[in-house]
């Protein structure tokens, strides 16, 4: 694997550990601003928060595999890249999904670039 695909990677990976940050500590606040005027019960709203922030977990452990991954690759370690392919597709896939959904909302396309700089780190 190229020296730029790992740093590729690399950059990918920070992406995705500040995208999770962004997610829950921003995001969060915002939904439930979002939400405050429809007088959401109150276990709703939780399990929505407790979704949200399931979802920024996740994305941060995604962005440690990827910068774990491609560090110890940079470092000439042959460490597998599947998992970090199988992230990238699922971004990807989220993204399709989530614009054909949302009647091709283009906000949604955020999802692509991590997606795409995944699956070409990765190959």
């Amino acid at each position: 694997m190229s020296r730029l695909r790992s740093i590729l990677g690399l950059v990918a990976g920070v992406m995705l550990v500040a995208s999770a940050g962004a997610h829950s500590l921003l995001g969060g606040v915002a939904l439930v601003q979002e939400l405050a005027p429809f007088n959401v019960a109150a276990d709703v709203l939780q399990g929505v928060q407790v979704g949200w922030h399931f979802g920024g977990a996740c994305m941060l452990a995604f962005g440690v595999i990827v910068t774990s991954t491609f560090a110890q690759r940079l470092r000439g370690a042959a460490t597998p890249t599947t998992p970090v392919l199988v992230i990238g597709l699922a971004y990807l896939g989220f993204a399709a999904w989530a614009v054909s959904q949302s009647g091709f909302d283009p906000f949604y396309l955020v999802f692509v670039v991590p997606g795409l700089l995944l699956v070409v780190a990765a190959s």
